[in-house]
């Protein structure tokens, strides 16, 4: 900038960073990558975006036995009819035997052991008839026919319910059997049930519905666009520790707001994002407590990504079944956030099936004809069914379902995590995030926060919290005076080439800031860290140098 060029004034880009506060922090980072790539050409900086949660690790061995399936299939598909480049469709008999017997002369090939025991486990635990079993996964991989049941492949179906009850209800079987419908990723699962739940005028526009809060922005964004027009109810995680930090859990008086039966639906994402902190026992069975006393209609859409980086995880799926509808993403897991893998469970005998039978008449007969095309008796149309249905336009439903090569991907990381019986893959992922967390407060130099439930996915990092505790009101009061929240997100990106996003976009504190601890190298955690604290030092100097020009 020339120097005859005008300088922004203080209250000019307090102006400017207070326009940004209203977009979605996911759009807001466009902004800094590209204040931070600006820094990057003037250095040696490396531009380090901890934005986004897209993971920097994938699960390799269930890919190698995919794509040794692959391998398998297209010979398959060969033996039928070879002619120059084409092919014909996989054939059902003798399937098995010529997977096992190519498995025997091929054991250098990738995964192949892994392949032979998912096979068995199909025979051996499930009590599949192996050709059956086999020619869907070579079929199913193949990609040579739609979907066939719509909602999910038939074998691939319970072998994802063996891991959604191991994973999200700790392995509890008396939870009860859930039909699942599989889905490109956790966002289409949210499109799908926010676009079904209104349909079928479980939930209508001017609604009220809660949310806990914080939480992934879509959630808050959603039922605020016309189509949905929600009155949301938001669940503040207020809790705090023995020492009076976060502790990201719902006190009572929150969890309470759910006996207003104006309110229709709960939507929460459990472990939370961006604290990263899962629900805890007590809120849970308070939770249970309300919904079987007071909210036995209380529909509950819950998304469970990030579970499985959580000891002990247990969803309200596994404790409120009947009332539950859960979404799971096998992104962050399975580093597979490109294929788009997600499943809805819902329980066989789920209240939303109840809800739609006392609708009134009026209603009624409006969704007996729109779903007419699809059975004799569409009033017995069960929710998921409808779910599927409506994830293609209703008239389109004969082609609706996730592509089959994606299907057999989902059910394969599935037996690969099912079959890992010292659950050490599990564990790896673990062991990089709370690596990761410890490298961040070690950079900052404060005390590692040590919370129950924590997947340390991300972090939350309150800064006016830590003003307060650390310098008292009088260091906030001039940061609020002097500052805009997003101002220490600017610095960052301006200086040190570091993007983060605010936590005020995901209805957290207005002056906190997430970090994903999932998808730089462990390094780059050190050096966020000791740049966020020479920044938080900024503050610092400048409000003592206020206060000793004040003095004089």
């Amino acid at each position: 900038m020339s120097t005859h060029e005008k300088q922004p004034n203080l209250s000019e880009v307090r102006l400017m960073e207070r326009s940004y506060e209203t977009i979605s922090p996911f759009e807001f980072k466009n902004k800094l990558i590209s204040l931070a790539e600006q820094e990057q050409k003037k250095s040696t900086r490396a531009l380090l975006n901890a934005g986004r949660g897209n993971p920097n690790w994938i699960a390799a061995t269930p890919r190698d036995a995919f794509f040794t399936l692959g391998h398998f299939a297209v010979m398959e598909s060969k033996r039928v009819w070879s002619e120059g480049d084409l092919a014909g469709n996989p054939e059902k008999a003798g399937a098995a035997a010529r997977l096992r017997e190519y498995l025997a002369t091929h054991p250098e090939a990738p995964g192949a052991d892994l392949l032979a025991q998912m096979i068995d486990y199909g025979v051996k635990v499930k009590g599949f008839t192996q050709d059956e079993w086999v020619h869907e996964l070579v079929d199913g991989i193949i990609g040579d026919h739609y979907p066939s049941p719509d909602r999910m492949l038939l074998h691939m179906e319970k072998v994802v319910h063996d891991y959604i009850v191991q994973e999200m209800c700790q392995g509890d079987e008396s939870c009860g059997t859930f039909d699942l419908f599989a889905v490109e990723g956790a966002t289409a699962a949210m499109c799908y049930l926010f676009d079904c739940l209104r349909e079928n005028y479980l939930l209508m526009r001017q609604d009220r519905i809660a949310i806990m809060v914080p939480i992934f922005p879509p959630y808050v964004e959603i039922p605020r666009l016309a189509r949905y027009d929600f009155d949301v109810v938001e669940i503040r995680a207020t809790g705090l520790t023995a020492d009076g930090a976060h502790s990201w859990q719902y006190p009572p008086e929150e969890l309470e707001k759910l006996a207003d039966p104006s309110i229709k639906a709960l939507f929460l994402v459990n472990p939370s994002n961006p604290p990263s902190v899962a629900l805890d026992a007590e809120g849970i069975r308070y939770l249970v407590h309300l919904v079987k006393t007071k909210r036995p209609d209380l529909i509950i859409i819950t998304d469970d990504v990030y579970g499985t980086f959580v000891d002990g995880f247990r969803s309200l799926l596994a404790d409120l079944p009947q009332n539950t509808i859960c979404v799971y993403s096998f992104s962050k897991y399975f580093g597979v956030t490109g294929w788009r893998l997600g499943v809805v469970a819902v329980h066989q005998n789920n209240v939303m099936d109840r809800l739609l039978k006392e609708l009134p008449k009026e209603y009624r007969d409006i969704l007996a004809h729109r779903y007419a095309s699809l059975t004799q008796q569409p009033e017995s149309l069960p929710f998921i069914d409808r779910l599927v249905a409506d994830s293609r336009q209703v008239a389109l439903n004969h082609t609706a379902g996730l592509s089959t090569p994606q299907q057999v991907q989902m059910a394969m990381f599935c037996l690969f995590n099912l079959l890992d019986r010292e659950q050490r893959y599990k564990q790896l992922t673990k062991d990089i995030c709370h690596r990761r967390m410890k490298l961040l407060y070690n950079g900052l130099n404060f005390p590692l926060p040590n919370l129950p439930n924590d997947a340390d996915y991300y972090t939350q990092f309150d800064l006016a919290m830590w003003a307060e505790q650390t310098y008292g009101e009088a260091f906030v009061n001039y940061l609020q005076d002097n500052y805009e929240p997003l101002d220490i997100l600017f610095r960052l990106a301006e200086r040190s080439s570091i993007v983060l996003l605010n936590g005020g976009g995901f209805r957290g504190p207005t002056w906190s800031i997430r970090v994903s601890l999932a998808n730089l190298e462990d390094d780059a955690y050190a050096q966020i860290g000791q740049e966020l604290r020479k920044t938080l030092d900024e503050y610092v100097d400048a409000w003592r140098g206020r206060q000793d020009n004040d003095r004089h």
